[in-house]
């Protein structure tokens, strides 16, 4: 089935179309390691992961993807001043930069995988492959495109490229010092951005290299560049990222790429939408790590809920739309989630393993994530196959077992929840129920029901007795 993908470039939902017939070229932005990955970051990364899975199970494509680690050359704003994020998050913690990235690396790849968002094919790092930086800085320079300011680094001169902005639809000749982002002195324009940085003279850093120009370290932009054109070629599928990254890091990655090449380097460019929270005068902010405190997954988990019930939190806003966070918002997506559980494991004890998916299920479904993978739409062809009551359960069970192969909500691996109590002490706390119902004490009937309950145990009176089942 084809796919129509927002291009953020085209400002357009068109039918998307490969450089090659079976095959995509998929590159996306990672992680920044100086500090755990926030829940509105990881709101991007299951984006990513639902459009690499309609891809594979809806479009039918080979995909070859790339995600990057930024270990190096992160400052801390936009203007190509500040410190690396990462020589911050050493100064924080009294740990090296080194080892400052190895842990958060390790952190952002379990949460991925708690999350059940699917590993690239190629993880790359910034400090892994400063040669093919240094390469494309070179090529630059020698076409004419960077310039030296001396005591501080290489740069870009943006007026040298004719469409510069084109991603973020820049008014580049409006544009003022001080507007979009601070002027660095020697500057020649205010879009102008750093390639390489030197280190300060004073000062030894924990990561830098020597260059052509002198010992320093690789700017944010060129990393993601120079390991995407090292490990995709020189034409690109699509590149994805955050909504905050078109204005200034992708405009950036196309000057420089498309500079060096000399021809269009990727033809769709696809972002996801922020997370937003609340601020106490009720305004709404996006979710950042310098706003100070921030939540994480982890935050989640030690409140009680599950990974995969974020994820379905998330499914249930288009991945473009703003989306608001709020405890109410996760505990009805938490809700969901375990009513999804409940009719999964139903349906799941009624299969023999020769069933069939159910076609015009399936095909509603796919035709909704093939609309820009809209995932509300498609979670609601999902919750029309739990109530089909008049199609065989089995049947039912395989058809959502195929719609996950793009949900990624786990539902092969769903499992009844750990009880705290063993059966012959269920039944020993029924009995001692039905005994307080027959001598009218409601209130101790209660009780028992609520410490079943706590422990996972639903409770199902009928005429016919009382009957359980874990929650």
């Amino acid at each position: 089935m084809k796919l129509r993908l927002y291009n953020t470039l085209t400002r357009s939902k068109d039918e998307f179309e490969p450089f090659e017939p079976s095959a995509v070229r998929l590159y996306t932005c990672g992680l920044t390691v100086y500090n755990y990955a926030h829940i509105g970051n990881l709101r991007t990364y299951v984006f990513e992961d639902v459009l690499k899975r309609a891809l594979v199970h809806v479009g039918g494509y080979k995909v070859r993807h790339v995600m990057n680690i930024t270990d190096v050359g992160h400052l801390t704003d936009d203007a190509d001043a500040g410190e690396d994020k990462m020589e911050k998050g050493s100064r924080r913690e009294g740990k090296s930069a080194w080892e400052i990235a190895a842990f958060y690396q390790a952190a952002f790849e379990r949460d991925l995988a708690r999350l059940n968002v699917l590993p690239p094919d190629i993880w790359c790092k910034a400090t892994d492959e400063i040669d093919a930086q240094i390469d494309l800085v070179r090529t630059l320079a020698e076409k004419g495109y960077t310039y030296v300011i001396e005591g501080d680094g290489v740069y870009f001169d943006t007026s040298k490229l004719p469409d510069y902005g084109k991603l973020a639809r820049l008014d580049v000749e409006g544009l003022q010092a001080g507007k979009r982002i601070e002027m660095v002195a020697g500057k020649r324009h205010p879009t102008d951005f750093a390639l390489w940085k030197f280190s300060p003279a004073d000062q030894k850093r924990q990561m830098e290299w020597d260059s052509p120009w002198g010992v320093g370290f690789p700017g944010w932009h060129i990393e993601c560049s120079a390991m995407a054109i090292r490990h995709l070629g020189e034409r690109l599928d699509i590149h994805c990222g955050g909504i905050d990254h078109v204005n200034v890091h992708h405009t950036n990655e196309i000057a420089q790429a498309e500079s060096a090449l000399g021809h269009k380097w990727c033809n769709w460019w696809m972002h996801g939408g922020w997370l937003v929270e609340q601020t106490d005068e009720g305004e709404s902010r996006k979710m950042a790590k310098s706003a100070g405190e921030f939540l994480t997954l982890q935050s989640l988990i030690d409140r009680g809920y599950e990974p995969l019930a974020y994820r379905y939190f998330l499914l249930q806003a288009h991945y473009r739309q703003q989306l608001a966070f709020t405890w109410e918002a996760l505990d009805a997506a938490a809700s969901a989630y375990k009513g999804l559980k409940r009719a999964v494991l139903d349906l799941r004890a009624e299969a023999t393993g020769d069933e069939a998916p159910l076609e015009d299920s399936l095909a509603a479904f796919r035709k909704a994530v093939a609309d820009d993978l809209n995932m509300p739409r498609a979670l609601a062809s999902m919750w029309s196959v739990t109530k089909a009551d008049d199609a065989p359960a089995g049947d039912r069970y395989a058809t959502l077992l195929e719609m996950d192969k793009v949900l990624g909500l786990g539902t092969a691996q769903m499992h009844e929840e750990a009880l705290g109590l063993d059966e012959s002490e269920i039944d020993g706390l029924i009995a001692e129920r039905n005994e307080a119902r027959k001598t009218k004490d409601f209130a101790r009937a209660d009780t028992l029901r609520d410490q079943l309950a706590e422990a996972g145990v639903e409770i199902m009176d009928s005429p016919q007795g009382t009957t359980w089942r874990r929650k």
